[in-house]
């Protein structure tokens, strides 16, 4: 049963919640044409420093572990660039973990980075400590440098992989996010295929989705929320929703024929969750969102990474407990929206049980329902959803009886013809 952190606090009382946190803020050393969170810096006019203070991280870190029910508590740290910080913010925020852990408790941590900053340095400091770092990166050199280049313009493909090369040195743990556009998207095999190559067995596929609107002035954000009063158009680097799904189910295809138990596809992981009734792991295919907030630079908490907004504010640690404003109605009404804005043709489709409307935030298509609109991404899902199932079918009676998913290869090159 997928039950979410502000339904268990209802019923329980007690839950396990995510905060990922942004220690340096939107700030960053790459200006990646897609990028939705460079400009929050007109969030914080007049701001001269977006380095995490002493006092925010160890408070963020003594209520963080204070409050988690779970014996794994989890770090995740996230930007901007969190690696422009250097080491010291690290061990320092390892040694504040130290000192607030709780007896039983076992801590975990994760590094979202773009890899162009690691060196022998960091790459022995993050194996040593145990981190899992996410390395951002599109694909081969062509496809990755499209949109991921530095402050010059200049393509930085051949830094993120000597990142990779210092990671592998050291034996540091490493999967890799990829972001899916509407350029790599065409060439989904050559993606896949270069990750396996480069040695992720862990694999994100996130679609870009954003709309933009002419600001009134220069202070306003361009990239705007689902909930703006303004109009605004998705811009021309968004994934076409069609093109999205056959990226996945071209890239399914591979993976279930050849690499299932191999290499692992965070977005295939989840839909078999969904497919089998157990929590996805994932709040994009979960039932209801606002287990995951952001805490930034300053202490500020706000209801999900992509939903930091003036309205999605949920206040300060520093003057308000984490736990207090995880737990708010504000908080609570955020998480149930997910599913209680779906329109009546979201909740008739075949595939909502598995798909339960995606993210929020790419709910842009307006029904006749007054605000419930679609997901933007909806066709997409459709055609994804369609290709697998009989996969997935497969896959959970396998489960169902005990047996390894593995044993749809097999059934997949039989059908698939390979």
């Amino acid at each position: 049963m997928d039950v979410s952190f502000i339904e268990a606090h209802k019923k329980y009382g007690t839950a396990v919640y995510h905060v990922m946190v942004k220690p340096v803020g939107p700030v960053c050393n790459l200006d990646c044409t897609y990028c939705y969170y460079l400009e929050k810096k007109k969030l914080y006019q007049g701001t001269a420093s977006f380095r995490m203070a002493d006092e925010v991280l160890e408070s963020f870190t003594r209520q963080y572990l204070k409050s988690q029910d779970s014996p794994v508590v989890t770090f995740v740290w996230q930007g901007g660039e969190p690696t422009l910080l250097g080491k010291e913010f690290f061990e320092k925020a390892l040694y504040y973990q130290k000192k607030y852990q709780k007896r039983g408790q076992t801590i975990e941590n994760a590094l979202q980075t773009n890899a162009t900053l690691l060196d022998d340095d960091w790459g022995q400091f993050l194996a040593a400590n145990g981190f899992l770092v996410g390395v951002s990166i599109d694909g081969p050199r062509q496809l990755h440098d499209h949109y991921r280049r530095d402050k010059r313009g200049n393509g930085t493909f051949q830094r993120v992989m000597k990142g990779i090369e210092r990671l592998k040195a050291h034996h540091a743990s490493f999967n890799t996010l990829t972001t899916v556009h509407n350029h790599n998207s065409q060439h989904p095999l050559e993606v896949y295929r270069f990750l396996k190559s480069i040695g992720s067995r862990f694999m994100q596929f996130i679609p870009i989705v954003e709309q933009m609107a002419e600001p009134k002035d220069n202070q306003a954000l361009r990239m705007i929320s689902p909930d703006s009063s303004t109009s605004g158009t998705v811009t021309e680097w968004s994934t076409n929703p069609l093109e999205y799904g056959r990226f996945l189910s071209t890239i399914f295809d591979e993976w279930v024929t050849r690499d299932v138990g191999e290499h692992y596809v965070q977005i295939f992981d989840a839909t078999l969750a969904n497919w089998v009734n157990q929590n996805p792991g994932l709040c994009v295919f979960g039932r209801t969102c606002g287990d995951t907030a952001v805490i930034e630079h300053n202490g500020d908490l706000y209801s999900c990474d992509h939903f930091v907004y003036h309205e999605n504010h949920l206040g300060n640690i520093l003057e308000t407990p984490l736990v207090d404003l995880m737990k708010s109605q504000q908080q609570i009404n955020f998480g149930f929206r997910k599913e209680s804005d779906l329109p009546e043709k979201c909740k008739k489709c075949r595939y909502r049980p598995v798909c339960r409307g995606g993210c929020p935030k790419n709910r842009l298509i307006e029904t006749d329902e007054p605000g419930k609109r679609l997901n933007y991404l909806c066709n997409g899902y459709q055609h994804f959803f369609g290709h697998i199932a009989p996969y997935m079918n497969f896959m959970a009676d396998e489960l169902k009886h005990r047996r390894p998913p593995a044993n749809v290869m097999p059934y997949a090159r039989r059908h698939l013809g390979r």
